[in-house]
């Protein structure tokens, strides 16, 4: 059956599309967007959200397979959340961090029971990249070294030592060679940078690779290994048997605390509560962000090991936050974890991959020539876009974009869907509790609209 273009819904009243207008207006004349050059942009409006969808300031219902940036888990206006959030800003809208609040003390307990290991312990920040520099800090003054190593394609926020950590191109305008920092290459078994043919060699020379890395630069010196349990925006390779476990061994090995960054796949949205939980993985520090809260208000945090919490049991940790724990967010926290829980959202995330996501773009792959590969789990899966499937040429280069990519993108928008591109992919992410026939429908479009991009297959 094809599907028609979306039309404008009816529900949409003219008050709220006139005030999407004057929005768009007063956006393009004031607020200066993030990872773009300001005059060469036409944001897309958004006039409302509810449940797995999103409106355009067109009034076009769009299914919102991005979860905006990977955050909505339990989508959007939840109606649990929004009363959570009402409810403590007219109790305690907002205190210093050094006093105590119910919201916060709630809301690390929750993390604290959910999270793997003896990670009993939580400092909150205000979203994943100064999770990430806070995690940094504990390891270096626990450990007393310097160096932290990150992956090669890894994504671990914009701000200093974060973007630093970064090895994506974006990071390169601005790049300062950081002290401290050393890249290595990540496990991608698509794409292997150690010419793997399988996934036990791409496991074990991977591996291989990171154990010449740390002794190349001085076990003594390197405080913390940081890798995302399954890299996002990097493109959602999901990591061969064996590879975390390995990273886990060589990190003891050596003395080196292992960072496990959950911003992205933290709370359910790979189908266990945390990603490193596929491969009984334990780590000494690990940062959230995002599905904490379903993004509704800013928040991250770092949940720290006993042996990590006990170097500052006497000693003061160097660092805070004026907003660390604020209680609206915390509130939200504790409210979309409770649905979580009670909705069983992760169990129906792991559902959805197995039994609808998963064999669907199986079915995408065999029917279209432009898909290279697809891979994923639970509500978290990329579908890589490639010219020739023997070359593996992208269709868009690594760090950018390209007109056949902006192409698929508009075609999806004109039939309903709202996708997350980046690069040469599509990741496929909609909120863990997304009814089955809006998923469905959302691949259905998806399959549709990859016409478009078999147009520029070369072989």
């Amino acid at each position: 059956m094809t599907i028609l273009p979306v039309t404008p819904d009816p529900s949409i009243s003219e008050d709220l599309l006139a005030a999407g207008r004057k929005a768009y207006d007063l956006d393009r004349e004031h607020v200066f967007h993030s990872w773009s050059a300001q005059r060469t942009i036409t944001p897309m409006t958004v006039v409302k959200t509810e449940g797995p969808y999103i409106w355009d300031g067109q009034g076009h219902q769009l299914i919102d397979f991005s979860c905006q940036l990977i955050n909505t888990n339990i989508g959007h206006s939840h109606p649990k959340v929004v009363a959570a959030i009402q409810e403590q800003a007219a109790d305690i809208a907002t205190i210093n961090p050094a006093h105590v609040n119910a919201a916060r003390s709630e809301a690390a307990r929750l993390v604290a029971d959910l999270a793997p290991g003896d990670l009993n312990h939580v400092f909150f920040t205000n979203a994943g990249a100064d999770a990430v520099e806070h995690a940094v800090r504990m390891a270096r003054v626990h450990t007393g070294r310097p160096k932290v190593l990150s992956a090669y394609r890894a994504y671990h926020g914009g701000t200093d030592l974060a973007f630093a950590l970064t090895a994506d191109p974006r990071r390169n305008p601005v790049d300062t060679a950081t002290a401290g920092v050393a890249h290595f290459m990540p496990s991608y078994p698509y794409r292997s940078y150690f010419n793997a043919a399988t996934e036990q060699e791409e496991s074990e020379r991977a591996l291989a690779h990171l154990e010449q890395t740390i002794l190349l630069e001085g076990p003594q010196s390197i405080a913390a290994v940081i890798l995302e349990s399954v890299p996002g925006t990097a493109g959602i390779y999901v990591p061969p048997a064996g590879y975390l476990q390995g990273v886990r061994e060589l990190t003891r090995t050596y003395g080196i605390l292992f960072i496990a960054d959950e911003v992205m796949v933290g709370f359910g949205r790979t189908g266990q509560w945390f990603a490193v939980n596929h491969w009984g993985v334990e780590p000494d520090l690990l940062t959230f962000a995002k599905g904490v809260n379903s993004g509704y208000v800013p928040l991250g945090g770092v949940a720290l090991s006993d042996a990590v919490y006990e170097t500052f049991a006497e000693t003061p940790y160097p660092g805070g936050l004026t907003y660390s724990g604020h209680p609206l967010a915390c509130a939200a926290a504790v409210a979309t974890l409770t649905a979580m829980q009670d909705e069983g959202m992760v169990a129906n995330a792991a559902r959805l991959g197995e039994e609808i996501i998963g064999p669907r773009l199986r079915e995408i792959f065999e029917a279209h020539p432009c898909v290279g590969d697809v891979r994923g789990l639970g509500a978290f899966w990329a579908v890589e876009l490639v010219k020739n499937r023997e070359t593996k040429e992208p269709m868009a280069t690594y760090g950018g974009s390209s007109p056949e990519m902006n192409e698929l993108v508009a075609e999806c928008k004109k039939l309903g869907l709202l996708p997350f591109q980046n690069m040469n992919r599509i990741h496929v992410a909609p909120p863990l509790n997304a009814p089955d026939e809006v998923v469905r429908h959302g691949l259905d479009i998806l399959d549709q609209a990859l016409a478009v991009t078999d147009r520029y297959v070369t072989g």
